[in-house]
């Protein structure tokens, strides 16, 4: 999702993106395509005291108008490097983000870890 409930579709806070992922306007920021920019803010942010049954059912409508959008992983990309706390952004709740960017973490830490072996075995071979 493109924005918090308290601010309009023209002063969300989305940076140009980072490289091509598909073919596009390049001069045109990956949100413009963006499908949620048609869709009711309050889909992808909770309510104070929003029920549980009330959250979950909001968030899977959040995440099928996610499915369909032609720039989902840009979103997705966007709120796990910001990273954004609040709302569905890319097919993922905020929790949801949060274990995605544990596992990142935990991925580049044995990245490194097994670069350091192989340049300590290539020092001592």
């Amino acid at each position: 999702m493109l924005h918090p409930p308290h601010q309009s579709l023209q002063v969300a806070a989305v940076p140009p993106q980072r490289g091509p992922v598909r073919d596009r306007d390049q001069d045109a920021p990956w949100h413009t395509e963006a499908v949620c920019r048609r869709d009711e803010a309050g889909l992808f942010f909770a309510p104070s005291k929003e029920p549980t049954a009330a959250r979950l059912s909001r968030e899977e409508a959040a995440k099928r108008v996610c499915a369909r959008c032609p720039v989902m992983v840009e979103c997705r990309e966007h709120a796990l490097l910001q990273p954004e706390p609040y709302g569905v952004w890319g097919g993922l709740t905020a929790a949801e983000r949060r274990v995605a960017l544990a596992r990142r973490r935990r991925r580049e830490v044995e990245l490194q870890k097994a670069a350091s072996s192989v340049d300590q075995i290539r020092a001592a071979g």
